[in-house]
């Protein structure tokens, strides 16, 4: 039996939560709040606490997709990747710099 308890932050929002995941022969299964995290100081919101389960469920996203005609189609990260820059790189040129946020970043 190999168990862990892996120090992590959560992936939720942009908060930067501490916790741990503990895991079973390779298996998620609880998560814990890390006490000596500073932004969260031993708490987290619902989403923080079932993070281990979203992690493995059968519904979750593993590859990119783009909508082509219409249509949601896997594509390879490195073509999400180019899209996503080519569309910040059009909407800096149309609207300016400070236009164009992602997560609070400014990008100019």
């Amino acid at each position: 039996m190999d168990y862990r308890n892996t120090l992590t932050t959560c992936t939720y929002c942009g908060c930067g939560c501490n916790l741990f995941l503990e895991s079973l022969d390779g298996r998620l299964t609880n998560t814990i709040p890390c006490k000596t995290g500073p932004v969260n100081e031993g708490k987290l919101c619902i989403k923080g606490r079932n993070v281990h389960q979203f992690v493995q469920s059968e519904k979750r996203l593993k590859k990119p997709l783009l909508r082509k005609n219409g249509e949601l189609t896997e594509v390879s990260w490195d073509e999400a990747l180019d899209f996503t820059v080519s569309r910040l790189k059009d909407i800096k040129e149309t609207n300016g710099p400070l236009k164009t946020v992602v997560k609070s970043a400014i990008i100019e």
